[in-house]
């Protein structure tokens, strides 16, 4: 008999892929220079960047970085726990701790990493994990990889969320949502959230990766936003390369659960620390975050010039209150030539599609930035009415 060859079945399955119009193209920038990018040799206004408080290319971030890169050099060459946690590495948990209101924070290389670690190290086979189903895919990777029964409710539906409780009542159960889910840019009922797990005595975690820095009186995220604190939401887990600029993530909360997590953790222990320097980095990031109020201020005026435009236009967007702002076409085809045509224009704006995004809801994820301008955006909804999209 012959064995199947797992080569040529992932292959197939390319092809099959690129049959259903659904292939995934790798685009390389060139250069970039605040909201342009350079790719394939043309100049293109960026919509697709998660750079929300315009951070990335901050010349204090950029001086931060060549500083500690030269004291303590490129790479951490080491796990945390076998000389790779240096100062900046200890410094930058302290201070996401205080920033977040939590008694400690643990860092990670990624927040994909992040979130397989908590998962494995808190869940086991006789527990349940409630996910929201549109939760970004790491959290459902984390749950199953745990071994966990995995348990899913309608989005954002808190009710669906309490059947799903109920129905495994003995189980240690954790409740696990975005804060800001990352496709639509709408932000969970977290208090709901908060108030159905202390009745049902299970643990909530939240991923604020795409609310730190964004929302809260200081950007501590969607959950001091919501008016929630380090009791009602212990576990709390945000990224550092989206508002803030940088790379990496961490995970924050109860002191018992820290130690547990850099105890047990195994994508923290077993796997070089961040470099130094971007910890570096990250720690004025964050003060830049936290004190330069007037980027999300800012923010919030580019998103209600965008939402008013687009109903000016007729051009239907996702409900979403945050810099996330997903033009809705449908068709995965029809959002690739939308997207084509874009970038004809001079507009760098990827098309989303399936298996990213449910079928028959491709869309094209706006991103907006404090770096933007009104009459940016204003370009943008011109370009899209003439691309074929809302009314002219």
């Amino acid at each position: 008999m012959s064995r199947p060859s797992l080569l040529s079945n992932l292959a197939n399955a390319c092809e099959q892929r690129a049959q259903d119009g659904l292939l995934r193209r790798l685009r390389t920038v060139s250069a970039s220079d605040g909201i342009y990018l350079v790719s394939d040799g043309k100049r293109l206004r960026n919509f697709a960047s998660n750079d929300y408080l315009g951070l990335a290319r901050h010349p204090q971030l950029l001086e931060a970085l060549i500083k500690a890169a030269k004291q303590w050099g490129v790479g951490a060459t080491a796990a945390h726990q076998l000389g790779g946690h240096r100062d900046e590495h200890a410094a930058l948990e302290s201070e996401l701790a205080a920033w977040t209101g939590r008694e400690r924070a643990l860092l990670f290389s990624t927040g994909y990493m992040a979130n397989l670690g908590i998962m494995q190290t808190l869940l086991h086979p006789r527990a349940v994990c409630v996910q929201d189903k549109l939760n970004h895919v790491c959290l459902i990777d984390g749950a199953r990889l745990s071994g966990a029964r995995l348990k899913r409710y309608v989005h954002a539906d808190v009710e669906s969320a309490r059947r799903q409780l109920l129905s495994e009542p003995e189980a240690a159960a954790l409740l696990a949502s975005d804060g800001v889910f990352s496709m639509d840019g709408d932000i969970a009922p977290l208090r709901a959230l908060a108030d159905l797990c202390t009745e049902q005595q299970a643990t909530l975690m939240i991923d604020d990766a795409h609310g730190l820095g964004v929302l809260g009186d200081n950007g501590e995220g969607s959950v001091a936003a919501a008016g929630l604190d380090a009791q009602d939401v212990p576990l709390l887990m945000a990224t550092l390369g989206k508002a803030l600029g940088v790379a990496g993530a961490f995970v924050a909360g109860p002191a018992d659960l820290i130690e547990g997590l850099r105890q047990f953790a195994r994508t923290q222990i077993y796997t070089t620390a961040m470099p130094p320097a971007l910890a570096a980095a990250s720690r004025i990031a964050l003060r830049l975050a936290r004190d330069e109020h007037w980027r999300r201020e800012k923010l919030l005026r580019l998103i209600a010039f965008f939402r008013h435009g687009a109903s000016q236009h007729g051009i239907v967007l996702a409900n979403s209150p945050t810099p996330i702002q997903p033009v809705l076409i449908g068709a995965s085809d029809s959002a690739m030539t939308v997207s084509s045509r874009l970038e004809a224009a001079g507009f760098f704006v990827p098309a989303i599609r399936p298996p990213t995004v449910p079928e028959n809801s491709a869309r094209l994820r706006v991103t907006l930035s404090a770096e933007h301008e009104e009459s940016d955006l204003a370009e943008l909804l011109a370009a899209l009415v003439a691309a074929g999209v809302g009314s002219r």
